[in-house]
């Protein structure tokens, strides 16, 4: 049973850098995608970037293009996020999701598990 868990997020000034973490219970993550997405109040969630369970292809947001990076270290069972030229609107609650698609990236309605979430706050 899958499992993920986000950490890293955090309070930072515009124009800081963060990087997220999404962390696998168990040793097959590399059997997955994984996509990251945020949610901010009173608006709709939205897929930020994923990375195909091999590493090879890697997908960003108009938003997030040029300041974000997605990678995975397969031996440690995590994908990171690393945000970079943060800014106000980037607030909102980050989640991980990973999806059963493989070597491809998946669409938006293929992720089924999902962690819990890590809170990022822009503000200065």
């Amino acid at each position: 049973q899958l499992q993920l868990v986000e950490s890293g997020g955090g309070l930072v000034p515009p124009g800081g850098s963060l990087r997220l973490s999404c962390a696998a219970s168990q040793s097959t993550l590399n059997m997955y995608a994984i996509g990251w997405f945020r949610q901010a109040p009173g608006k709709e969630r939205e897929e930020v970037s994923s990375i195909s369970s091999s590493g090879g292809l890697t997908h960003y947001a108009d938003s997030a293009k040029g300041r974000f990076t997605i990678a995975r270290d397969d031996a440690e069972n995590t994908v990171y996020l690393r945000m970079d030229e943060l800014r106000p609107e980037d607030t909102a609650v980050y989640y991980c999701a990973a999806s059963p698609r493989r070597w491809t990236l998946p669409r938006s309605d293929e992720y089924n598990v999902w962690g819990q979430g890590t809170q990022v706050t822009v503000s200065s």
